[in-house]
């Protein structure tokens, strides 16, 4: 190798080479150049420090599953609370009465109304009063009883067999609203009976006039323009 050739790559060695002490030097310039052991260990603990840190954040970031929702549940009817307020039945509620109205009213007959229905609306449900009646001292607000009878602008029905009467209680005998007694009543008198007119009340004086009077109270149905309906209403408000 020529001289210049190697000037050159001694100048490159030099350049490649780390800074540092020369190959020739002593040993203690060589232990003077490395890190001391304190160091290595100080290093070595940040090291360790970092790591657990890094760990730490990583378990801290995991992704965590729900807890499941059936505990909770649990622990809420488990809980208690207040206690539900007695809900009161009413015997009345989801009832129903059932009524007999008759007398001067379009379709007289047995109407089913909720409990607690008025004697108005047993009226109303019955076609209401017909055409130049009137309903007289009849309470249309009092409440209605089942099983009871409304006479709408005639008088009380008798009271049924074996029913004790008070003394001037409707229907009892001699009081106001008893039945009528077809052999004694006026013309009048009949025609304010559920389903009779003037010309009806008329025919049933002509038929007492002309077969001596009544003996029973069917032969009502004997009388012309008096049928099987019409003869029920008139049965219980009329006596011989």
């Amino acid at each position: 190798m020529s001289p210049d050739a190697q000037d050159r790559l001694s100048t490159l060695i030099g350049r490649v080479r780390p800074p540092g002490p020369p190959p020739d030097a002593p040993p203690s310039a060589r232990l003077r150049s490395t890190p001391e052991r304190s160091h290595v260990r100080a290093l070595v603990l940040i090291g360790t420090v970092a790591a657990l840190v890094a760990a730490g954040y990583l378990w801290l970031a995991r992704p965590r599953p729900q807890a499941s929702a059936a505990p909770m549940a649990s622990a809420a009817l488990t809980e208690p609370g207040p206690a539900p307020a007695p809900v009161s039945a009413s015997p009345a509620a989801g009832s129903s009465v059932v009524v007999h109205v008759l007398g001067k009213v379009r379709h007289p007959g047995v109407i089913t109304l909720p409990s607690g229905s008025r004697v108005a609306e047993a009226v109303k449900a019955a076609g209401g009063v017909r055409p130049g009646a009137g309903t007289g001292t009849l309470n249309l607000a009092r409440k209605l009883v089942d099983g009871e009878q409304i006479p709408v602008g005639v008088p009380s029905p008798a009271p049924p067999p074996g029913a004790a009467a008070s003394p001037g209680a409707p229907g009892a005998p001699g009081a106001p609203g008893a039945p009528l007694d077809l052999n004694t009543a006026t013309a009048d008198q009949l025609d304010d009976l559920p389903g009779v007119g003037p010309v009806l009340a008329q025919r049933i004086v002509a038929y007492r006039t002309q077969h001596g009077g009544f003996r029973s109270v069917e032969q009502l149905q004997e009388v012309s323009g008096i049928g099987a309906r019409r003869f029920a209403d008139l049965r219980p408000m009329v006596r011989v």
